[in-house]
């Protein structure tokens, strides 16, 4: 376990001015080891490094930090670009699934930069938002760059134009080029998958024009036809509500559908589910599912529309499952990166901080020197390199040892330590 080896393997994947090598390549492993709190305190007693160093890395150089995630994040999805196997071991017909959501980091005050109150499920919550979009690739989580919420405040105050989260998202989505991360592709192997949340149509519409397939939860109140009602019926007249439109279709029948589950016991989950293909309001024809859970119908029901009308309902079921493992992405990048253990003034800085938390999730990803292949944990591999950066001065007494002199040499640096203290 050498580390030399780990720090030159750090400046290959993220290749910085000489001026800010020290700073980032240090900031970037205290992310990387296991920690109580990943402050900026921490950081300077893990480092050695003064903290006003780190403050003003964050500060001034966030461009920095966004360029190496975008870097890291093609070099990744390049890895996969020549063997891409179909979603979950091959039983869906998409390779390459893009999952949007929502999370929110915390702050304890309105008056730090940007900071909003936000209604995230369980009351409203002070902090910023950020929308992630993430690719899979091979059953591999690559993070792209995220999607920052700026409030009316912060935009008036800097002069920035002021756009909703939908708006946000549906230019993120117009300007990202796949083909920059995993090369020449069939866009119809690309699947986008989102909760109710980003149930717009002009999402929808992106997503489509860009010859890609959506699996996205419906809103109740949304609007859909059946196929017979929208070929009899007036175009403005004759919609109904999603969860309306099921009831007045009970003639359906259920289906049982049965997907696996993540855990190593092979379990599945039983869903029964109602099928049929209609049309989704201000989009087009799409196949609209209700499901939920056979063993306990407790009436929260889950309407699901997808545009790919070839696709099976099972199929659909788990391809929207898929959509968890951004949650589990956020619970990791909360619990082991310190996603929201900084807490600077600046939104520039919690930006830089952002950017350098996922691209320590990439690296850990990538297997850094000195880290076994068959540890997959991300905790393990965060225990692994803490080994290695505690192991540095044992190595460099050792080596010193070994030198000519070296016994007398180290005499005298115990003997200067002791007479410091």
């Amino acid at each position: 376990m050498n580390f030399n080896k780990l720090t030159n393997w750090l400046s290959t994947h993220v290749p910085v001015k000489y001026r800010l090598r020290l700073v980032c390549l240090w900031y970037l492993l205290f992310l990387m080891i296991s920690t109580r709190k990943h402050s900026l305190q921490e950081a300077a007693r893990f480092s050695g490094i003064n903290t006003s160093q780190f403050s003003k890395f964050l500060k001034n150089h966030s461009e920095l930090a966004i360029l190496s995630l975008h870097d890291l994040s093609r070099k990744q999805a390049k890895q996969f670009s020549n063997v891409m196997n179909y979603l979950a071991n091959n039983t869906l017909p998409w390779k390459i699934a893009i999952l949007i959501d929502s999370t929110i980091q915390h702050r304890s005050s309105l008056h730090t930069d940007n900071s909003k109150r936000f209604n995230h499920g369980k009351g409203f919550v002070i902090g910023h938002q950020w929308t992630n979009i993430v690719i899979i690739i091979n059953d591999v989580l690559i993070p792209l760059p995220p999607i920052p919420f700026y409030s009316k405040n912060y935009c008036r105050k800097n002069k920035l134009e002021y756009k909703t989260e939908n708006e946000l998202v549906i230019e993120y989505i117009n300007n990202l080029n796949l083909a920059d991360y995993i090369g020449s592709h069939n866009s119809r192997e690309v699947l986008v998958a989102a909760d109710s949340g980003y149930d717009d149509k002009n999402i929808e519409n992106t997503i489509a024009d860009k010859k890609w397939q959506f699996i996205i939860a419906l809103k109740k109140t949304r609007s859909v036809k059946s196929e017979n009602e929208y070929s009899n019926t007036p175009k403005s007249k004759g919609w109904s509500q999603i969860a309306e439109f099921f009831k007045n279709h009970r003639r359906i029948k259920w289906q049982t559908v049965r997907v696996p589950t993540n855990s190593a016991k092979r379990k599945r989950m039983e869903f029964r589910i109602r099928q049929i293909i209609g049309y989704l309001r201000y989009v087009g024809k799409v196949q609209l599912i209700c499901s939920e859970f056979r063993k306990r119908p407790d009436g929260r029901r889950k309407y699901l529309a997808c545009n790919d009308l070839k696709a099976k309902a099972r199929q659909i079921l788990i391809g929207y499952r898929i959509r968890w493992a951004i949650e589990i992405f956020h619970k990791k990048v909360k619990m082991f990166l310190g996603f929201e253990e900084v807490a600077p003034k600046w939104f520039t800085s919690v930006v830089s901080h952002v950017h350098w938390v996922y691209c320590a999730y990439i690296l850990l990803q990538f297997n850094p020197p000195g880290v076994p292949e068959h540890i997959n944990s991300l905790a393990d591999k965060q225990r692994w390199i803490k080994a290695i950066i505690d192991g540095k001065e044992k190595v460099r007494v050792f080596q010193l040892l070994t030198q000519i002199n070296g016994t007398q040499r180290y005499k005298n640096e115990l003997r200067q330590a002791f007479e410091a203290i």
